[in-house]
């Protein structure tokens, strides 16, 4: 594992007590941050902090993402106990049902929707002000293939996530004199608790569609990451990485 400098540096990992979210705390921590989960699941979330707290200065808030008042208040909890916050690492997200798009249920796509897509919105919404005032910081807010290329039978999935590249680029202008560097990645699947939420033929779809052969492992993720939100990320903002093992065709 290659060594990023991340000490002094303290980070909000949401959706972080499992998946791409917990594998990303890890790295950090390993890397020198302190390290703020934020996560709807108070009993995973309760594990994570237990499994984690040998590895670094770790602590957690209960948050529903696409609650404005439930983020101002995790924010204003975070401040209070570290001070700071230096790096944003927007992961909570789910995968919602598979439909066609003609008969997706309504109140599913405003689900997907308010959580993979305004839940990162009202994250960077409460927390930019903070880093614009002390003209540092680094967001990293994680999209999808899905919100490069579609997938059908997934159409509240990939609507948000492509939601997220955009708002990515319209954060990262308008920080872009503020050093804050403001990007996001596009994985291709990988084996988590999402797969519980997809049907057996979509797992298959997804897979058919990555020439590496193979999902993409969260360690990987985080490896990515780990140099994003570094202070040696000092160039490059409103950027979408991706990490699809070669799917993308964009």
């Amino acid at each position: 594992m290659n060594t990023i400098d991340l000490n002094h540096r303290h980070a909000v990992i949401t959706g972080g007590a499992q998946g791409i979210g917990l594998s990303v705390a890890i790295r950090l921590l390993a890397s020198g941050a302190s390290v703020s989960l934020w996560d709807r699941d108070t009993e995973t979330l309760d594990v994570a902090l237990k499994v984690l707290q040998t590895q670094g200065t770790v602590s957690g808030e209960t948050v529903d993402v696409a609650n404005a008042e439930s983020v101002t208040a995790a924010t204003e909890s975070t401040l209070r106990k570290h001070s700071k916050i230096d790096i944003l690492v927007a992961s909570a997200g789910i995968a919602g049902p598979n439909y066609n798009s003609w008969e997706y249920p309504i109140d599913a796509w405003e689900r997907v929707v308010a959580i993979n897509l305004t839940g990162v919105f009202l994250c960077c919404r409460a927390i930019v002000p903070h880093m614009l005032r002390q003209n540092y910081g680094r967001v990293v807010n994680i999209s999808s293939i899905a919100g490069k290329e579609g997938n059908a039978t997934a159409s509240g999935y990939s609507a948000a996530k492509a939601g997220v590249i955009a708002f990515t680029k319209s954060l990262g202008k308008e920080t872009a004199l503020n050093n804050i560097a403001v990007n996001c990645i596009t994985p291709a699947a990988a084996k988590t608790r999402i797969f519980d939420q997809v049907t057996p033929e979509h797992i298959n779809f997804m897979l058919s569609k990555i020439p590496r052969g193979r999902f993409l492992r969260v360690d990987e993720v985080s490896s990515m990451v780990a140099w994003l939100v570094s202070e040696e990320n000092s160039f490059t903002t409103g950027a979408v990485f991706d990490l699809s093992g070669g799917r993308a065709t964009y």
